[in-house]
């Protein structure tokens, strides 16, 4: 399953190729509360179908009204981008749906060659991050190397956005608690790729829109050179096979390097990997052992769900308390009194 962003782009694309007219709508600013954050992306056709959203339906059905009884022109009167502003007053928050008087800035781009939206989308295909800057007087695009995010910026001739590449999980070991890690992340936009060089574990292992690798661990790792948008989750068991991966993954770029195993097997993996590969102890901090949060998961489907929330919620830069992760949350339903020890400030 492809990410939001990139399926706007294509679906673009596609009705731009059809001769279809198409606006791009960017979500450029939001004040109070709004439904979508800054940069989301949303495209329209002249028949006013469209993919991707930018509040919770309100103003998209506006947005839709307007091209379907005006056509393009409607939305963008000089057919160069247009900046629109939603829920101004309390009647139109309310009529748009926007929560507590919550206020938004659309820009409107009429799409066309100009737009280089093919090129932005092989960027992103190719995991490379851009700078996009829309001259909103000509509609001409500039793509630039830049950072894999960041907030919009609208002054009165240019939005400038950001767009790196999808968020990418790569699993160590085919197994039941892969493939249910690889299902939720697949919904959530995740590009997922699963490494086993056991033949006897991934023979009959397949799932429509995973990559399956029978590479050895350490060798994929270093391949791929995981980025800042990859997280690697280490799920085997068995140490040849998971620290080979983690020795590497702990020395990338990647957001989240996590490991299933019991608190006990954790610290021996820790001395292990301090003692015989010289890991600092920076890059041991870093590794999430054992992987998730605790929710008192106990089977496959449950521990999947743990993990994969964890890696959401260090993609999305939460930082998480010891009592919210497996290890902290087993031991503090497991000893009595942690809750005080811990809020004397004791290390436990």
């Amino acid at each position: 399953m492809e990410d939001l962003d990139t399926l706007v782009l294509r679906t673009a694309l596609r009705w731009q190729a059809a001769g279809q007219p198409v606006v791009l709508v960017t979500v450029a600013r939001t004040w109070g509360s709004s439904p979508r954050p800054p940069g989301s992306l949303m495209a329209i056709n002249g028949r006013g179908e469209t993919v991707g959203s930018v509040s919770g339906g309100c103003i998209e059905d506006d947005l839709i009204q307007r091209i379907r009884e005006g056509g393009v022109r409607a939305a963008c009167a000089t057919l160069t981008p247009a900046v629109l502003r939603y829920g101004i007053s309390a009647d139109e928050a309310h009529r748009f749906g926007l929560p507590c008087g919550g206020t938004v800035e659309l820009v409107l781009e009429p799409v066309s060659s100009h737009s280089r939206l093919d090129e932005l989308l092989l960027a992103c295909q190719q995991r490379r991050s851009t700078e996009r800057t829309l001259d909103l007087r000509t509609g001409r695009v500039a793509l630039h190397e830049g950072q894999r995010d960041g907030v919009p910026r609208l002054d009165d001739r240019h939005l400038t956005t950001y767009l790196g590449p999808k968020a990418r999980l790569i699993l160590i070991g085919a197994g039941d608690l892969s493939r249910y890690l690889c299902q939720m992340a697949l919904s959530l936009g995740f590009e997922v790729i699963v490494c086993d060089p056991r033949e006897e574990h991934r023979a009959s292992w397949s799932l429509e829109g995973v990559v399956v690798s029978h590479e050895m661990p350490d060798d994929l790792i270093l391949r791929l050179r995981p980025d800042a948008r990859t997280a690697v989750v280490a799920l085997t068991h068995d140490p040849k096979l998971d620290d080979l991966a983690l020795i590497d993954a702990l020395q990338s770029d990647a957001f989240y390097v996590g490991a299933i195993g019991s608190r006990r097997n954790t610290a021996q993996r820790r001395e292990r990997l301090r003692e015989h590969f010289d890991l600092s102890e920076a890059a041991l901090q870093a590794l999430h052992g054992p992987a998730g949060l605790y929710i008192g998961s106990k089977t496959p489907a449950e521990i999947a769900l743990s993990i994969m929330a964890e890696v959401v919620a260090v993609k999305n830069g939460i930082q998480l308390s010891m009592s919210a992760q497996v290890a902290g949350g087993k031991w503090h339903h497991e000893v009595p009194g942690f809750e005080a020890v811990a809020m004397a400030g004791c290390v436990v």
